[in-house]
């Protein structure tokens, strides 16, 4: 049984939890701003397969399971239209289907490549999201570490299938470091958006846009672009991370000569565009011609800075220009910031007091007093006989007040049930 002091320190731990689990306001739908890209969840009680805002995910959604799809772009929260049937409390007037919205596998509740639900619970890789269609994708099907044993092996989807050894995640439940981690890039795009646009095509294993690849099957994996890690299977006896190898630079050829940055902005009639990549160019006429391959998946991992490496010729600016994700960051809504966020239920207390009526304040005063009055008249036998009061104790002496309208007898009535 917890004491009055660990009781009022574990309140104080909520709060805090509390604000930094929702630090914003939440009263506002987001429907009136448009197509935005904005944080999106999906409500797996409902029926609809449809987004909803944050601020409907709080307000409208609360005591429903909900799945965080995290930032989309272009999309307009489907809470207070006639796609989902449960009535939005924030925007009541209820609005057309928003058809400019588009829903991707992951409003199915499925993410990746390989089409898998995600458990936040289970979940043991980091996922990364594309930059491009905004997928999120696994870390083992990106070919940047081995699968955990515990997860099932991804679908055979042509009949092709990563060779994978899951022998050495059988000793321990920590993940071995990946080929590529996050500190090493900036962005990410999936194969399948990279292998739809020519202008990552042509960049793709060039420097600074970073891909793994092997030579066959029963090759490691490697990295092209600026630097490459070899994962050597020999090492893995004096080696810590069994199957992690070391970091070594590319030869200096025509695939892997830097270039220069070029300005934000400023356009050229010459292409700066370096030299293509052999084995990146050979990935993807795999790719195009097997839908699959065991030598790679044609991700690309965009190093820092990638935005400002660009050729701003005419006919790169053109591409450019049709993926503005590619040239800037895209600004992502936030909601407003909650003033009362942070704040000790006492201090939010007093905060309300200040806006009531002062003849309806005394009111207050004088009828806490005498509930404290009453209360430290029913605890007093309590005290005197040295018994523990105990939340049925506690909840007793409410519900008689509740009931009674008056706890002016309740100490007194306790007292007699004692002798």
């Amino acid at each position: 049984m917890s004491t009055l002091e660990e009781y009022i320190a574990s309140e104080e731990d909520l709060l805090k939890e509390a604000a930094l689990a929702l630090p914003h306001e939440f009263s506002k739908c987001t429907y009136n701003l448009g197509h935005i890209r904005q944080a999106v969840y999906l409500c797996l009680t409902c029926p609809e397969k449809r987004g909803i805002c944050s601020a409907c995910s709080v307000a409208c959604h609360t005591n429903h399971e909900q799945l965080e799809l995290f930032p989309k772009r272009h999309f307009r929260c489907d809470c207070p239209t006639t796609s989902v049937t449960h009535a939005c409390t924030l925007h009541t007037r209820i609005e057309d289907e928003n058809v400019e919205n588009t829903y991707g596998q992951n409003f199915t509740g499925v993410f990746c490549r390989c089409s898998r639900p995600y458990d936040a619970k289970t979940e043991q890789e980091t996922m990364i999201q594309c930059l491009m269609c905004e997928d999120w994708f696994h870390e083992s099907c990106c070919n940047l570490r081995e699968r955990p044993s515990s997860r099932e092996q991804t679908p055979d989807l042509n009949g092709v299938s990563d060779q994978v050894d899951d022998d050495a995640s059988d000793v321990s439940n920590d993940l071995p470091p990946a080929l590529v981690t996050a500190a090493d890039y900036e962005g990410f795009v999936c194969g399948t958006c990279a292998s739809k646009n020519e202008l990552l095509k042509r960049w793709a294993g060039t420097p600074g846009i970073m891909m793994v690849v092997r030579d066959s099957p029963e090759q490691p994996w490697s990295l092209v672009g600026e630097s490459e890690k070899i994962i050597d299977e020999d090492m893995a006896a004096v080696d810590d991370a069994p199957g992690i190898g070391t970091k070594r630079p590319l030869s200096r050829s025509s695939d892997s000569c830097p270039q220069p940055k070029r300005a934000r902005g400023s356009t050229s009639e010459v292409c700066l565009a370096p030299p293509a990549n052999s084995i990146a160019q050979g990935m993807f006429a795999s790719l195009s011609a097997e839908k699959s391959s065991s030598l790679g998946t044609g991700d690309l991992f965009l190093m820092d800075g990638f935005r400002d490496r660009w050729c701003r010729c005419s006919s790169c600016n053109d591409r450019l220009n049709a993926n503005p994700c590619l040239l800037q960051e895209e600004e992502t809504y936030e909601p407003p910031d909650d003033p009362d966020s942070g704040l000790s239920l006492e201090e939010l207390g007093l905060r309300a007091l200040g806006r009531v009526p002062r003849d309806r304040v005394l009111d207050g005063i004088h009828a806490f007093n005498a509930m404290r009055n009453d209360l430290l008249q029913y605890l007093r036998p309590f005290a005197q006989e040295g018994k523990v009061v105990s939340e049925a104790d506690v909840r007793s002496f409410f519900d008689s007040l509740q009931r009674d309208g008056s706890s002016a007898h309740i100490g007194n009535e306790y007292a007699r049930s004692r002798d």
